[in-house]
């Protein structure tokens, strides 16, 4: 069962991983159904659909198809989600020292511990016997 959870979970860091999400899933059929029309308006094959919607023929057909233009925004993964997350680190240095702080003064106090528990094994646990 634990395996089972793992495999599942491993699937969805993997699909998010691909910034799939559950409306892109839900698009499919109108990939499907615009597939279908391009390999019965202009013959294309699946391959050449998918150049033509998500890879370097994508700016040609758009330009030369511009009566189609809602049903590409129609169609899933075309989002292009892009974050860009910076951190910079900046070492500020001062001539004051922190040790010149009140707060940061060790002051001596007047506190012991005693250890409140005693152990029963004082010696190691496994002694070979002393007298033969």
């Amino acid at each position: 069962m634990s395996r089972l959870i793992a495999i599942a979970l491993s699937g969805f860091i993997l699909i998010q991983s691909f910034h799939i999400g559950a409306e892109d899933i839900l698009q499919i059929d109108e990939l499907i159904e615009h597939a279908q029309f391009h390999e019965q308006a202009y013959g294309d094959s699946f391959f050449v659909f998918v150049s033509k919607h998500y890879g370097e023929l994508k700016g040609e057909h758009s330009k030369n198809h511009q009566e189609e233009q809602s049903d590409h925004e129609q169609l899933p993964f075309q989002c292009q989600g892009h974050g860009i997350t910076i951190t910079a680190f900046l070492p500020f240095y001062t001539s004051n020292s922190f040790n010149d702080y009140e707060g940061f003064k060790s002051v001596e106090s007047n506190f012991h511990y005693l250890n409140s528990y005693s152990s029963l094994h004082k010696e190691k646990l496994l002694q070979p016997p002393k007298h033969a």
